[in-house]
């Protein structure tokens, strides 16, 4: 494959053709924020917090979904680009919750860590904000649409399984949000519980119900696992607080269908110290079940007790 050279930051950098100027810039080792990216489902250019100044452009470009070309100067912090950045997140504080101190992403959230570094403490912007009500309908996991900012990361990512598809953007302007069809509850829709979307939300709109005010962010030590359920080797984190497992969370979600729950619990139930009681879905309803029908055991369970008789 060919090469392209272009600067970035006074720094020749040479890349294959076709790489984005924001990878080209990360592997340069440049700094540039993203929201709405995703690396595994990439070209998405909704957030803008990723502007760069390219020399000759008519505008600040979103380098997520900037093509890197022979010749281009790049600059990615440039006074202007800081601005745009600061403007950004001015905007999106102007309507999120500024509960941080309670969160239970503080410490892991790409807002804060964003606000911080460009010194954004308050937003400048006044008018209404939404109200929605938390959605902890589904046992797994929460929504908090008050803390969205509609990158649409979840929504991707959901998508990306055939026969998904269960959120998508709803209604326009102020008022959009993302939801399941016929905006109901996540627990009402098609949702498997998988969690694809909690792994790649960048703020606190998702999270997992039970780790909910177990442990800060910096509490906790993770340790990589991979799920042996089925061929596609999903891998996990052991969430451990001292020498305790609190909770299994999933990590970047693979190609096709990867991750399950099925999976998850399977891992909670030989890892953590104090498992999630497993529920499914029954009649529209979620209901506690034992453990061998939540791992799909029940025939091998009755098998083996036949074999002992």
């Amino acid at each position: 494959m060919a090469n392209v050279t272009l600067t970035i930051n006074g720094k020749e950098v040479t890349v294959p053709a076709g790489t984005s100027v924001l990878d080209a810039a990360r592997g340069a080792g440049f700094f540039v924020p993203t929201l709405c990216h995703d690396p595994n489902n990439p070209g998405y250019g909704g957030c803008r917090i990723c502007v760069v100044n390219i020399k000759g452009a008519r505008a600040l470009v979103a380098s997520c979904v900037a093509e890197a070309a022979n010749g281009m100067v790049v600059e990615t912090e440039s006074p202007d680009v800081v601005e745009a950045r600061k403007t950004i997140i001015d905007l999106i504080l102007a309507n999120h919750p500024t509960d941080c101190l309670t969160c239970d992403k503080n410490g892991d959230c790409r807002l804060q860590d964003y606000a911080y570094r460009y010194e954004v403490r308050t937003s400048s912007f006044k008018g209404e904000k939404h109200n929605y009500p938390i959605d902890d309908s589904n046992p797994y996991i929460r929504r908090d649409l008050n803390k969205c900012v509609l990158c649409g990361r979840c929504v991707r990512t959901c998508e990306q399984v055939e026969d998904r598809q269960v959120i998508n953007f709803a209604y326009r302007g102020f008022n959009t949000k993302v939801a399941p069809a016929m905006d109901t509850n996540l627990a009402e829709s098609a949702c498997v519980s998988c969690a694809r979307c909690v792994v790649v939300c960048p703020v606190g709109a998702l999270t997992y119900q039970n780790l909910a005010g177990k442990a800060r962010t910096y509490e906790l030590r993770k340790e990589q696992v991979t799920c042996t359920f089925c061929e596609a080797g999903c891998q996990f984190d052991l969430n451990y607080k001292g020498d305790k497992v609190l909770g299994v969370t999933a990590k970047e979600p693979g190609t096709g269908r990867p991750l399950c729950l099925k999976g998850r619990l399977g891992l909670e139930l030989l890892y953590s110290d104090d498992p999630v009681k497993p529920m499914l879905k029954k009649d529209e309803q979620f209901v506690e079940v034992s453990w061998p029908e939540a791992l799909g055991m029940d025939d091998v369970l009755k098998k083996l007790d036949e074999l002992k008789k």
